[in-house]
């Protein structure tokens, strides 16, 4: 049963200016958040890191969401989705500009924090857009107006390796092979020119951050209501006598589903580069793999548009994705060289769909638990922290391409969500 959406009357007669602005909003996402599969390679040789350590990048970014999630919930129900989302990029660009005594210093751990804020104000942006866009108009097709926002997050998460890459890893295979031949005081000093590089590009995303926040604030952004929120129409029967969100299991599928999701989803579009340089391939080359990943997602989102709900339904969308990705996955276990590498990007095709599916699934129904349902959904963000570093760990004892099984019960149990995960708890009578 699908819940009555209702929406003050200027968001029904304009829908177009608002999903331009968080279209907007999701540009940025995707590509503070898809920079971070350069930063892995980069800081690993600027702060001369192991492959765990570097991936300490994705966890100090990701577990932000599981931290914050939470506290960004309370933060919307005092400001609004507006003045949430404007705060959200304020505490972004602080975290940017931190880049540069991160930077000054060379210290990793100083780079963590740094990522860990921009991660904060990620997460409060996040928990405000996701169901701002879910609920600007009819939930059944909700998957097509995320799709739409995917587009704009996996076209900046295609320039942001691109760009950022070009300034921070240009030359970076012969930079490598020349540090083996310094001593310690040449070798540092090196290493302090090469972390310099990342000073300018955080700089300029942090003026970029704070205009945005500037013209979130004077922007006619509208705000919207789930049923059952206060002050909108009366609740239906489905969830009228449910006390908390723990009275919708169909939501806690749904929260493991996003934590297994973004898990896979960031070995797919941020490892790809480590993976791709442990085989052999040069980082040079190795460097453009997310940008072939985020093509994938681009695929997936079109697809998605054209087809939800008028061919297929969310839910099938979703079997779908989850087959393709445990597919995909077998594919690059059992290939090698660039054929391995090709079918970790293909799982951005397989992912497209995922985010944009299990939202509409997870939150239909919440009423006025809808923010707090979003945020739990926010932290299973957390996916994308705990799954990489048990990936990095896995294969550092048996190989990191056969640490990819650990994405097939991700898939698996996707899939159960797909099928029947999302039906359970449904409805409940009064």
């Amino acid at each position: 049963m699908s819940t009555a959406i209702t929406l003050q009357p200027v968001a029904r007669k304009n829908v177009l200016s608002p999903i331009v602005i968080i279209g907007a909003l999701f540009f940025i996402f995707g590509f503070v958040t898809w920079a971070n599969s350069t930063l892995i390679p980069y800081l690993g040789i600027a702060c001369e890191l192991t492959t765990s350590e570097a991936v300490l990048v994705t966890f100090a970014f990701y577990i932000s969401y599981a931290v914050m999630a939470f506290p960004s919930s309370w933060v919307l129900k005092k400001t609004g989705f507006k003045n949430g989302m404007m705060v959200g990029l304020l505490v972004m660009a602080l975290g940017a500009l931190m880049f540069i005594p991160a930077a000054n210093s060379r210290t990793f751990g100083f780079f963590l924090v740094a990522l860990f804020v921009i991660g904060t104000g990620l997460a409060l942006l996040q928990t405000a857009s996701n169901p701002y866009i879910t609920i600007l108009g009819p939930i059944e097709s909700a998957a097509k107006r995320i799709s739409i926002m995917g587009i704009c997050n996996k076209t900046a998460g295609a320039l942001a390796p691109l760009i950022l890459g070009a300034i921070v890893l240009k030359d970076s295979s012969a930079l490598e092979a020349k540090l083996l031949t310094m001593d310690a005081a040449q070798k540092a000093a090196e290493l302090d020119m090469l972390a310099s590089r990342v000073i300018m590009p955080y700089v300029v995303i942090a003026i970029v951050l704070v205009l945005l926040g500037v013209f979130i604030y004077f922007s006619h952004l509208p705000e919207v209501k789930a049923e059952g929120e206060e002050g909108e129409a009366a609740p239906s029967a489905s969830f009228v006598q449910r006390k908390s969100v723990f009275d919708f299991p169909y939501l806690w599928l749904g929260f493991i589903s996003i934590f297994l999701y973004v898990g896979v989803e960031v070995m797919a579009g941020d490892i790809i580069q480590i993976y791709g340089s442990s085989i052999g391939i040069s980082l040079d080359v190795a460097k453009h793999f997310t940008t072939y990943t985020m093509i994938g997602m681009l695929v997936g989102y079109i697809i998605g548009i054209v087809t939800i709900p008028k061919y297929i339904s969310q839910n099938a969308a979703l079997k779908l994705s989850a087959a393709l990705g445990l597919l995909f996955t077998l594919g690059a276990i059992f290939t090698s060289g660039y054929a391995s590498v090709f079918f970790i990007a293909l799982l951005g095709l397989a992912n497209a769909l995922i985010w944009p599916a299990i939202w509409p699934l997870a939150i239909d129904g919440l009423g006025k638990f809808t923010k707090t349902g979003s945020a739990l959904l926010i932290v299973g963000i957390a996916g994308g922290a705990i799954l990489p570093r048990v990936w990095a760990s896995l294969g550092e004892n048996i190989g990191l391409q056969q640490a990819f099984w650990i994405m097939v019960p991700c898939y698996l149990f996707i899939y159960y969500f797909a099928t029947s995960g999302h039906k359970i708890g449904r409805t409940k009578k009064a």
